[in-house]
């Protein structure tokens, strides 16, 4: 099992999740975060001042999946969320040891089913 962060755009959340969804992955979680990468500051107005706005707003998307779906959820994400600019995301992708599901006990793949 892998397990899938990827940092986009709140833009593309719906287009992403509905891509997910039609290439069989409906599970995930969305979370808003900030943070900083290559894409430069950019100012914004709040009340009236200019503000120098350092952290970029961003969803952070989690997904577990098989390792045979990694590419098809990897691809979909890369499809959906890419604007093919800076500042587009990043995906990261880890090992998960194990996984279980609380309400029948069940372990491993058949938990992320």
């Amino acid at each position: 099992m892998k397990k899938i962060e990827a940092i986009i755009r709140p833009s593309k959340l719906k287009a992403v999740q509905k891509g997910l969804k039609d290439a069989g992955i409906p599970c995930i979680t969305a979370v808003p975060v900030k943070g900083t990468g290559l894409q430069k500051t950019f100012s914004e107005r709040y009340r009236g001042t200019e503000q120098s706005m350092i952290l970029q707003t961003r969803t952070l998307i989690i997904c577990i999946v098989s390792d045979s779906n990694l590419d098809v959820c990897v691809n979909t994400i890369l499809d959906h969320a890419s604007e093919g600019n800076v500042g587009d995301g990043k995906i990261f992708i880890y090992h998960v040891e194990d996984a279980i599901r609380i309400s029948t006990r069940v372990k491993g793949g058949e938990a992320i089913i």
